[in-house]
């Protein structure tokens, strides 16, 4: 997935209006923990909270230069639906969002917070989207896909301002990539390729929601079962064929992080930065704990995804029995 120059530029208009650059730090505490300089990417600090919203403000920008739908809907485990609400909004479209029975109490207040009418269906995220794919196709609403070019594009601007922090040569020798629905990785290796950047990528799934990693061995999609209590914004049945095209291409290596190993990493960025992680928002640092050994006294990239944590479950984590 390519962009051009002017592409890449509008996406910057359109995401510079609503949100400024994030901060990024090589946190010290990090770096002794770890044996390694740690780069940490702070989309927490959107004004969703999460780096999707940037996705959502360029889908509606390209979506608004087009006939306006009636309304839009789409199905989340949160973030998503923030971004869709966030952005509906700005553009004055009524939004419905589905989200799985049981999902996060504090992200369905935030989407509600935005005006959206939340419907709760289904057991996971893949029976969410089908049903939403119904109401779509029952009121004509415009069905707002979780892995799109546009949504992409809005994404990568997160990850240019992180490759063109750096002088060229001097980017992170590597940096994990956390895997949710894919349009991170995806973002991530466009960014990788319009500045020239030479980190290597790697992606990053939970043990518990496999799709992308299988798919990335089969070089084909194949399905997996979602068993995360953690990681919400990693559980995913169903990976999208265009963005494992992508990641078998782009990828040096797809791990996995347990439950457990997202808590931890949720405890240490608490810990040595004093910034709340949600699960999906805390794997990439997961990673780099996991993998520290393999990469002791080099530069790592890491995103802080999100912060969209329920407060019972953080401090659930805080806590360990």
């Amino acid at each position: 997935m390519r962009f051009t120059p002017d592409e890449v530029q509008a996406a910057f208009a359109t995401v510079r209006a609503v949100v400024p650059p994030t901060p990024q730090f090589a946190w010290p505490l990090l770096a002794r923990r770890l044996g390694m300089t740690v780069w940490v990417k702070h989309e927490n600090h959107t004004p969703a909270g999460a780096f999707k919203v940037r996705g959502g403000l360029t889908y509606f920008d390209a979506l608004a230069r087009g006939e306006k739908p009636r309304g839009v809907i789409t199905a989340t485990r949160g973030n998503h639906g923030q971004s869709i609400g966030f952005a509906a909004r700005q553009h004055g479209l009524p939004a419905t969002i589905v989200v799985p029975r049981g999902n996060s109490v504090e992200k369905n207040a935030a989407m509600r917070a935005l005006g959206v009418e939340l419907v709760e269906h289904g057991e996971d995220f893949q029976a969410s989207r089908e049903y939403a794919m119904g109401i779509a196709a029952r009121d004509r609403l415009h069905m707002v896909p979780s892995f799109h070019r546009d949504l992409v594009r809005g994404v990568m601007t997160y990850w240019v301002e992180f490759f063109e922090s750096f002088g060229r040569g001097a980017e992170p020798d590597v940096v994990f990539v956390p895997i949710g629905q894919g349009s991170g990785f995806c973002a991530a290796a466009a960014a990788r390729a319009h500045t020239g950047a030479r980190s290597r990528l790697v992606g990053v799934v939970s043990a518990h929601a496999t799709t992308y990693l299988e798919s990335f061995k089969a070089r084909r999609v194949v399905e997996s079962p979602v068993t995360t209590q953690l990681a919400d914004g990693m559980a995913c049945r169903l990976a999208d064929e265009e963005a494992v095209d992508v990641l078998v291409r782009e990828a040096d290596a797809v791990v996995t992080v347990t439950d457990g190993e997202v808590a931890e990493a949720m405890r240490v960025l608490f810990a040595d930065t004093h910034n709340v992680a949600e699960g999906a928002g805390a794997a990439a640092l997961a990673a780099a704990i996991q993998q520290r050994d393999k990469w002791r006294g080099r530069s790592v990239g890491v995103p802080l995804t999100g912060g969209n944590v329920d407060t019972a479950v953080f401090a659930q984590v805080l806590s360990p029995a």
